[in-house]
């Protein structure tokens, strides 16, 4: 057995080589283009949480079928200009979104429920990447049975279920934008058929939901949902949006009270309202109530702002400072970033994590909260900060009459 072995190791060898080479050879034929689409995905859209480019390229002939989607039209420009430079055939089939044919037209959406459920594929059981709260006006690229492809104002591409948004076309959509407002500013409570808070409940209602405001009857405001559902809301709970923003001072002092009202909240995966949160969902609701739109996740929120520490110097923090937690970099693997909190002073932050609660960085405390201590990263301090990651309220009218700036990642 052994001399046979050996007689065939050679002719073996070779016809592995052989086909090794071949099954190479034939995978390089596959796909042609992989480098020049690959160059063209790094430079237009790195992040897949905030920008869509899945594209393939068919051999058909003496030419090539480049097919897929994109959310992107520079960059599918900038791919066929790349082939076209270096005199390659094709045939563009690639579906630039949105798919405004089939979706009649209606390409903007509005969030017309408390809080909507946005998720990383078509289906109740998949994965929840996000929350979008009532009033949220989103981008929608096509549709897939009851579900939507949408893209948030920070950017954020998820799937919500036709219970979540109202379409519109661009008329509609515009007449929602010119009405006047009216934010809740509860953590939780409830609308009425009537303008009395013993008639029926018509939904519930989360800090952040944005109304449209009718009028006002005694103590309560008369609002329309985007889906024209009419409601009384407490005047107690609830403020004119323009007057919101008006009174918005966004002190370090007003994140840190905004901190403490949601105080013991359930932590949930994607959570992003008073529903329940994660860690940067946490952070980003403190924000937006605060009037300020930041990236969706830890990841993305480190990108933003001016770095404040990376030595663990915390008398350098200010409050509202965003700290930084995961694991560093080395030789041979890059950071991670996977937990955010924010500076509350006196040595503590707040966070998500099982709950909302305080973590004390006082190393001589008994409650010292060693193990986020062993994985801190840095602090970021992103308040009054100029950064394309971050919208104002105040100069980008996001729910009134002008588009919100898109956040490019």
């Amino acid at each position: 057995m052994k001399l046979i072995r050996k007689s065939y190791l050679p002719f073996l060898l070779t016809l592995f080589l052989f086909t090794s080479c071949q099954e190479k050879e034939e995978k390089e034929e596959e796909n042609p283009l992989e480098n020049h689409i690959a160059e063209v995905k790094k430079e237009y859209a790195p992040d897949g949480r905030v920008a869509l480019f899945e594209v393939e390229a068919e051999k058909n002939g003496d030419s090539y079928m480049l097919k897929g989607e994109s959310n992107d039209p520079e960059a599918v420009a900038a791919l066929k200009e790349k082939l076209q430079s270096e005199n390659i055939k094709f045939t563009d089939s690639i579906q630039v979104l949105p798919d405004t044919e089939g979706l009649e037209n209606k390409v903007h959406g509005v969030v017309k429920i408390s809080v909507a459920n946005l998720r990383d594929e078509p289906k109740h059981s998949a994965q929840l990447v996000t929350q979008a709260t009532l009033g949220m006006p989103v981008k929608v690229y096509k549709k897939e049975g009851s579900w939507y492809y949408i893209q948030t104002p920070e950017g954020y591409l998820a799937w919500v279920d036709y219970g979540g948004i109202e379409n519109m076309n661009e008329e509609e959509f515009s007449n929602w934008k010119s009405q006047e407002k009216l934010i809740f500013t509860e953590p939780t409570g409830n609308s009425y058929s009537e303008a009395d808070s013993d008639s029926q409940t018509v939904s519930d209602l989360v800090a952040g939901n944005i109304l449209e405001l009718i009028s006002e009857e005694n103590n309560f405001y008369t609002v329309e949902y985007p889906n024209g559902k009419k409601a009384f809301v407490e005047k107690a709970y609830a403020q004119p949006y323009k007057d919101w923003l008006t009174s918005l001072d966004q002190t370090e002092e007003d994140l840190v009270a905004t901190s403490y009202k949601l105080m013991g909240l359930p932590y949930l995966w994607g959570g992003t309202s008073p529903k329940g949160v994660d860690c940067s969902g946490y952070t980003k609701t403190i924000f937006f109530l605060n009037g300020m739109v930041i990236p969706r996740d830890a990841s993305q929120q480190i990108h933003t702002g001016d770095v404040v520490d990376t030595d663990k110097n915390f008398e350098n923090l200010e409050k509202g400072d965003l700290l930084f937690f995961g694991r560093p970099a080395t030789d041979s693997t890059s950071e991670r970033v996977i937990h955010v909190g924010m500076w509350i002073g006196d040595n503590k932050f707040i966070h998500s994590m099982g709950e909302v609660h305080i973590s004390n960085f006082d190393t001589e405390a008994e409650d010292f909260d060693e193990y986020n201590y062993n994985r801190y990263l840095r602090t970021k301090r992103i308040l009054n900060k100029e950064d394309k990651g971050l919208i104002y309220l105040k100069n980008t009218d996001l729910f009134t009459t002008a588009e919100a700036k898109e956040v490019k990642m």
